[in-house]
């Protein structure tokens, strides 16, 4: 799963975070989102670029085959200095997720918790785990 900021930075074809969403497209992981993760990322693509922008990418997210849409059902409230930042950790924990992909050092809070465990990784660490 990814975070909002990983995502903004994908989408410029001119940035080297670019690879991520060659790699998506292409089918080589599955991107796990909930309605909430959505909303956010709408809202900030919207902020940051435009909201045509913001509608393809949610358009893109929500027809590709390689999108696994869920919801968690719990709330653990594991990330104190940014609870906002919640909805990303609750997901990871009910969908299972192999990886929750995140710069944001809010999340670092994550690899001192041995349950639930939360597989924790910068943008580059996933670029190297795919080898991509």
């Amino acid at each position: 799963m990814i975070d909002t900021n990983c995502l903004i930075a994908s989408i410029p074809r001119h940035n080297p975070e670019y690879w991520l969403y060659r790699a998506f497209r292409e089918g080589v992981f599955d991107w796990v989102i909930s309605n909430e993760i959505l909303t956010e990322y709408e809202e900030k693509l919207a902020d940051f670029y435009s909201t045509q922008t913001a509608n393809i990418v949610i358009n893109i997210l929500l027809t590709s085959s390689n999108v696994i849409l869920t919801e968690p059902f719990f709330k653990y409230g594991l990330i104190v200095h940014d609870p906002d930042d919640n909805k990303f950790a609750d997901l990871a924990i009910a969908a299972n997720v192999d990886f929750l992909v995140t710069n944001d050092r809010h999340f670092r809070v994550l690899k001192e918790i041995p349950f639930p465990a939360i597989n924790l990784v910068s943008l580059d660490e996933f670029q190297q785990l795919l080898m991509y």
